[in-house]
């Protein structure tokens, strides 16, 4: 953990959230916590270090092995319903064909579900971004519905 202690002062430690493609953990703070009953994980005011471990495979290796589809380069507003998990979001990025990019795409919405998504991830790039508390790569996921021009 990169903070001793959350925003409650509870004290924080490395744990493994998914293993195997399996639910391990939970980030909680004393709220979520008595609700669920269990014990806060120190986790009040978000994650600290969120690190998504890479499958192993290139950016350029999970483009040749989606075949066809597209790779989101920019995602548009926060339509993430909590609850059921389903979102819509405005998306940008490039459309792929036989495993190479070919064009750009804008204007375009992308549709799914949380837990169908997190089903669907095929592989985690070694291209390591990070994005505030998030460190990952790349995400190949077998489908999204996409809408637009």
């Amino acid at each position: 953990a990169s903070a001793p202690f959350d925003e409650e002062g509870v004290a924080t430690a490395e744990r493994c959230l998914v293993e195997a493609g399996v639910l391990r953990g939970y980030l909680l703070g004393s709220y979520y916590a008595r609700k669920l009953g269990m014990a806060s994980t120190g986790n009040a005011g978000g994650a600290h270090n969120l690190v998504v471990q890479p499958t192993g495979e290139s950016f350029a290796e999970l483009v040749a092995k989606m075949d066809r589809g597209l790779v989101i380069a920019d995602l548009m507003g926060s339509g993430i319903n909590p609850v059921t998990g389903d979102y819509s979001r405005g998306a940008s990025g490039f459309w792929v064909e036989n495993g190479q990019i070919q064009y750009p795409v804008t204007e375009i919405t992308v549709a799914g579900n949380l837990k169908d998504m997190y089903r669907g991830i095929l592989g985690i790039g070694t291209d390591v971004d990070r994005r505030g508390a998030v460190l990952t790569g790349s995400i190949l996921i077998d489908r999204m519905t996409i809408a637009g021009s």
